[in-house]
């Protein structure tokens, strides 16, 4: 009797030690990705790069021997999913990291759980504030909506326009960048002469634009957003005849934009990261052979346009991966602490520089390119 019970907590010991060597046979990285939705167009690529790079990074033998399992979930942009799917992958699936989520809206619901839990979140939206204030666990690698006005401005200077009128989206992201333009706009000596906005669920903005068309202080006009909402604007703009030089945020750094624009996109100029045009950069340009790698496996591999949200997930798994390596450990907080001394990682999206003032490390030079839409395709403006 006691043999046999002496072999069962033997075999049990065996089980035990063997499940949890198991668990660390693999380092799980969380991914909150709006892969349906409003903003599908961001989370397709996103998930699609991530994936095919954890399969690369595991066939090459993983993270310091050990495989990476990608966890996973569509938040279809709704920060109500996304808080419950952010307290699933840290209380169940028991991530070391967390990428995304897509939206700004959906990332700032989420940073107090990451925070209180210790968890380092790679955030792959714009929105300024989610590090701004910083926060100890909360990076981001998408450029910040406030870049995106410091680069619009810098080109409105140079095509002496100073009456600048706002068309944005109510949304987290449009939101935001409305809020940053409007702030540093006295800064390049411009006046906001018109703000209008409109909804997600919005299908027509003709109203909101005829009120511009009418004011006659109006010399330029900007459209903070993302997802179908831009495209809606352009169309209704070119049905108007409007005939005011026209900006779109790097929140339609697509082709899909173009393609769903149609030719009213002609002429619109797109503050982009640089990804979209990797082929077209001059060779001067530091990150110009990663960005252009990056874009010819992506078009490759999946017989599509690259977009700059796929950019996002590259580096936003890359920079988690060469953060285990230095670190030499899957421990959160140690991760965290790598991650913060990122030096001269050369990314999809610019030249990364962290440290404990700055949890995005890009600049408006090298993060930021300015392109116009001609013949139906990006051009760099110069």
């Amino acid at each position: 009797m006691l043999k046999r019970f002496t072999l069962r907590v033997l075999a049990l010991l065996l089980i035990s030690s063997f499940a949890v060597l198991n668990a660390k046979d693999t380092i799980k990285i969380g991914a909150l990705v709006a892969t349906t939705g409003s903003a599908s167009f961001l989370g397709d690529p996103e998930l699609k790069t991530l994936q095919h790079y954890v399969t690369k990074i595991n066939a090459q033998g993983g993270v310091n021997g050990q495989k990476i399992e990608l966890i996973h979930y569509d938040t279809a942009a709704n920060p109500k999913k996304a808080v419950t799917f952010t307290k699933r992958l840290i209380n169940q699936d028991k991530v070391v990291a967390i990428i995304g989520p897509s939206t700004t809206g959906e990332t700032m619901a989420i940073i107090k759980f990451v925070e209180k839990a210790g968890i380092p979140l790679m955030s792959m939206s714009a929105g300024v504030s989610i590090i701004d204030p910083i926060k100890k666990y909360v990076f981001k690698v998408a450029a910040t909506d406030r870049m995106a006005c410091m680069k619009i401005m810098q080109d409105l200077n140079r095509r002496n326009l100073t009456n600048l009128a706002l068309i944005s989206g109510n949304g987290g992201f449009g939101k935001s960048m409305r809020k940053e333009c409007k702030a540093i706009a006295p800064n390049f000596g411009i006046k906001i002469v018109a703000d209008e906005t409109y909804g997600k669920k919005d299908s027509d903005m003709t109203a909101q634009l005829l009120k511009i068309k009418n004011n006659k202080d109006v010399q330029v006009v900007l459209n903070p957003g993302f997802g179908q909402g831009p495209a809606i604007v352009t169309k209704n703009y070119a049905q108007l005849k409007i005939k005011y030089p026209f900006y779109q945020s790097h929140g339609v750094a697509s082709k899909k934009f173009i393609q769903i624009a149609g030719a009213a996109a002609e002429s619109v100029r797109v503050v982009s990261p640089p990804v979209i045009v990797a082929n077209k950069l001059d060779d001067s340009i530091a990150n110009k052979k990663v960005a252009l790698a990056y874009k010819n496996e992506y078009e490759k591999t999946f017989n599509s346009d690259v977009s700059s949200f796929g950019g996002h997930a590259y580096d936003a798994i890359y920079i988690i991966v060469d953060a285990i390596k230095r670190a030499g450990s899957t421990e959160p907080s140690k991760i965290r602490d790598a991650i913060q001394n990122t030096k001269n990682f050369e990314g999809v999206d610019g030249i990364v520089n962290l440290s404990e003032t700055d949890h995005l490390g890009l600049n408006t030079k090298t993060g930021m390119i300015m392109l116009e839409i001609k013949n139906g395709d990006w051009t760099i403006v110069k």
